[in-house]
């Protein structure tokens, strides 16, 4: 084989491996920010993974008419200030991810993430939600990826009782 050809090839995959991370860490940073949405979220820090031409959308019957969608960038941060008024929506929210697909072709990415979520909100009630994550990335000229196109598909929705017990963990006894 030709060295050139062969560091061509090797070059090729530590940007794809490059842009996998960074989608990722992209992902994985706006799950951490959304977890703690209150009055005093950075929210430019969570538009900052957004591109400057974005589309934010709940899609199927029940996030389609839950979450509807958001054509702009400033519609996208004027429905996550929603989120961060002076009484907070959410008194604790968890996000995980997993099933995680990405697929990287040139400057775009599409991406897939199952996601569950654990929310208590501001009047008392609990949730349960699980749903798909379709996300499109696009890269910037800097080199980084950001959220082009943002789409949640609910698979269940349900109420809960409250997460947090203080009933007591059982744990093995130390001799």
């Amino acid at each position: 084989m030709d060295d050139k050809v062969n560091l061509t090839k090797i070059l090729s995959r530590l940007e794809q491996l490059e842009a996998h991370n960074a989608i990722r860490n992209c992902l994985n940073r706006y799950m951490e920010i959304c977890d703690d949405l209150n009055p005093d979220t950075n929210l430019d820090e969570l538009m900052a993974l957004f591109d400057a031409e974005c589309i934010w959308e709940g899609i199927g019957e029940k996030y389609a008419k839950s979450f509807g969608r958001y054509d702009s960038w400033q519609a996208i941060y004027d429905m996550f200030k929603a989120y961060t008024q002076k009484e907070s929506h959410f008194v604790m929210n968890a996000h995980f991810v997993s099933s995680e697909q990405i697929e990287v072709q040139q400057q775009y990415a599409t991406a897939t993430w199952l996601m569950l979520q654990t929310s208590t909100f501001r009047d008392g009630r609990s949730h349960l939600n699980s749903a798909k994550l379709k996300v499109k990335f696009a890269q910037q000229t800097d080199g980084s990826w950001k959220i082009k196109h943002f789409q949640t598909q609910n698979i269940f929705s349900r109420p809960v009782t409250n997460w947090h017990s203080d009933a007591e963990l059982p744990v093995p006894t130390q001799n």
